[in-house]
């Protein structure tokens, strides 16, 4: 899950990280009273988006007036932001974020991963702040600083100080660092984070060091216990599919094929969606209806999967364990006349009473097309699929 800009400086303040003053503003007259509640003469007006390079993408306004920082937010609230990060697409600007824009000597990087392949959390630095991870370790390897957390003992001050010194900080300013490195981490831990990454991390000329933009993403599964940062979610930078899924406890995840997905099982559907592939088509979803394929369950997924504009084709692929087949049959069948399907639906069942349920499907007028094993059905799939493309 991922939160707003200002959400994850809200949290990082709270563990202690300094961050400059902001507001978050949806009218360009809330930007304006913004400003002047922070005070200053400098400002600025930040687009909130769940996707990074926003400044390239002009994103970001400065402003020396409230008159400038009215016309930004106005330019900004209700277009759809296109960066390196959104694809074409874009994302939604329903807020905007207004920010004191102190001036600052130096910009760094500083960020937190939860290496899967280690085991660990990952401590990323650099001296080249401002610019993408990825460009820096592409073009400049050499200059990360990268430390890996024993999970026994977390993050030491020694670590945080050597991080510092690496920075080339003064004395000074490697006081402030080692806090704000310190705090960073106990947020990223202790709220269940996923990646961190704090881009620029400024140094001031009064020697403060600040988290000037930041990006936080979070684990899913450990959500139920971090219910302040759940309700953070912004629904509307996501795919709404994906949303709605989730209201009927579906798991569901766009994808750029043609062959939509209907299946039981999330190992199962990811072999469905492999079994595609090598048959020469393209999923256009990954969709695991879980264990109880009920009439209402699977209704549901079809309206999903017929949603996406670019599906020729339907393949449902059950393993019925502790379903049936006949019930889940019965529960296709159901769902396939309530949504208008007009499509070519393929349906592979297997399992508990798989017998009885193949009769079912055979038995019920619909226009469906039946295979016996997995291969079978993503074969058919594509066929069905190519020949509907003709037909257009």
């Amino acid at each position: 899950m991922d939160v707003h800009e200002y959400q994850a400086k809200e949290l990082l303040a709270s563990f202690g990280v300094a961050v400059p003053k902001g507001a978050i503003a949806f009218s360009p007259d809330q930007a304006v009273y913004a400003a002047t509640e922070l005070g200053g003469s400098f400002w600025a007006v930040k687009a909130q988006i769940h996707a990074g390079a926003r400044g390239k993408a002009g994103g970001i306004k400065l402003c020396r007036t409230y008159n400038e920082v009215r016309d930004a937010a106005k330019e900004l609230l209700g277009k759809r932001l296109v960066t390196l990060q959104t694809g074409p697409e874009g994302k939604p600007v329903q807020r905007v974020y207004v920010e004191t824009a102190d001036p600052f000597e130096r910009e760094l990087y500083l960020g937190y991963v939860l290496d899967r392949k280690a085991e660990r959390v990952r401590v990323i630095a650099s001296q080249r702040g401002g610019m993408d991870i990825e460009e820096i370790a592409a073009n400049e390897p050499e200059a990360l600083i990268q430390v890996v957390v024993e999970p026994a003992v977390g993050l030491q001050q020694f670590q945080a100080r050597e991080i510092a010194f690496q920075l080339g900080l003064n004395i000074k300013q490697v006081s402030a660092a080692v806090k704000t490195i310190m705090n960073a981490y106990r947020a990223f831990r202790d709220c269940d984070g996923t990646m961190l990454e704090i881009n620029p991390l400024v140094v001031t000329k009064d020697d403060r060091v600040l988290a000037l933009d930041a990006k936080m993403s979070f684990d899913d599964n450990a959500m139920f216990r971090r219910p302040g940062i759940a309700d953070m979610h912004d629904p509307s930078q996501g795919d709404p599919r994906e949303a709605q899924a989730a209201e009927h406890n579906l798991s569901y995840i766009g994808l750029e094929g043609e062959i939509g997905c209907i299946v039981n099982g999330a190992g199962l559907a990811m072999a469905t969606m492999d079994m595609i592939k090598h048959a020469g088509g393209e999923p256009a979803n990954f969709l695991d209806v879980g264990g109880g394929a009920s009439p209402e369950r699977v209704a549901t997924a079809f309206r999903l999967v017929l949603s996406d504009r670019n599906v020729k084709a339907i393949l449902v692929n059950i393993f019925a364990g502790i379903n049936r087949c006949d019930w889940v049959a019965e529960g296709v069948i159901q769902a396939a006349r309530e949504v208008k399907i007009d499509v070519p639906l393929v349906v592979r069942l297997a399992g508990t009473n798989v017998e009885a349920g193949q009769k079912i499907l055979a038995e019920s007028g619909l226009d469906l097309i039946t295979a016996d094993t997995l291969s079978d059905a993503a074969r058919k799939a594509v066929d069905a699929c190519d020949a509907a493309k003709k037909n257009r």
